[in-house]
């Protein structure tokens, strides 16, 4: 618990300045794009210089960059994500309205594709160079090359459309009024297609990690100590080779969290769920810089909790972690 707790405090500390150089560069990147959030609106519903200028003034885009910057940083330090210039409402409810449902989607896809890509290398792995690995592992290749989009158009059309078997778009019927678990039921019947897209890329790779792993553990000597003991070659798999095969695992579920959050923005326009991916892009759609900015701050806290959570797993599975930073 201790070594976990060290491990802990060292990451918060180094996620403080992460989280400002996010900020701030995503701020001065945002800000040297030509046009703004006015020029957005006059395009699309025009006006005179008159209604430009006072819509600059009322949204404070007659300020310079610093100032601006500056009071976006003293507002955030008062936890105020600002005003949302495209839906004239608070950032953070904005926000909170959509991030379960990308939570939901990410969860979904990541226990797919960590579980069940773990568990079909074990199975692969557990006996290198067999028919299972062999067929496995071309497959996962196969899916693995295949573009996360480019899937869930295929899988619209086979099971949406030509099947009829699952709902084209969306995160729940609309105006079902159900609850408990009927709308549970509905929301996983919506999910079905997106989470499939988006986990199974993913889970080639996992399938094929795991794999790679155990292959390479089969040839160590603690393995083969183990099976000259007589040692069931079950418990040798599942104790000795599977869950050292796991910590690259682990390390790269970290990893591939901001990747899996950026594949949730194709998703979920691809399937027109109404998650933060969604609302990203109708934020750049209306330069609606505020909104973004707390979009990619709020995606910068959950991959850095996600590594945070993977640190703490690969701590607990490998003592050597937390006690090397504990003694330092």
């Amino acid at each position: 618990m201790t070594r976990a707790l060290v491990l802990l405090r060292r990451r918060l500390v180094g996620s403080v300045f992460v989280l400002a150089i996010v900020v701030v560069g995503t701020f001065l990147l945002l800000e040297s794009a030509p046009g703004d959030a006015v020029d957005a609106y006059i395009a699309a519903t025009g006006g005179d210089a008159g209604l430009v200028e006072a819509l600059r003034q009322r949204w404070g885009l007659d300020q310079s960059e610093l100032t601006r910057l500056a009071n976006y940083l003293w507002a955030l330090a008062h936890l105020d994500l600002g005003q949302s210039i495209a839906f004239s409402r608070p950032i953070r409810d904005v926000i909170l309205e959509r991030l379960p449902n990308t939570l939901l989607l990410m969860g979904s896809a990541t226990a797919l594709s960590f579980g069940l890509g773990s568990a079909l290398g074990i199975y692969a792995g557990s006996r290198p160079g067999s028919f299972r690995d062999r067929f496995l592992s071309i497959g996962s290749l196969a899916l693995y090359a295949v573009p996360g989009f480019w899937l869930g158009l295929v899988l619209t059309v086979l099971f949406s459309v030509k099947w009829r078997w699952f709902p084209i778009a969306g995160i729940e019927t609309i105006a079902s009024n159900r609850t408990g678990f009927a709308r549970a039921a509905d929301i996983a019947w919506h999910l079905a297609l997106p989470v499939a897209s988006l986990g199974l890329i993913y889970l080639a790779l996992y399938l094929r990690m795991m794999r790679a792993g155990m292959a390479e553990i089969w040839r160590m000597d603690f393995i083969r100590a183990a099976r000259a003991r007589g040692i069931a070659r079950r418990r040798i798999v599942l104790a000795h080779v599977a869950r050292n095969a796991l910590l690259p695992l682990v390390t790269m579920l970290g990893l591939q969290s901001a990747q899996m959050l950026g594949g949730s923005v194709v998703i979920e326009s691809v399937f027109s769920v109404p998650g933060l991916g969604r609302l990203a892009q109708e934020a750049v759609a209306q330069r609606d810089t505020p909104l973004l900015l707390g979009i990619i701050l709020i995606s910068a806290v959950l991959v850095i909790v996600i590594n945070l959570l993977v640190d703490i797993a690969y701590a607990a599975l490998d003592p050597r972690v937390g006690a090397s930073e504990a003694g330092a």
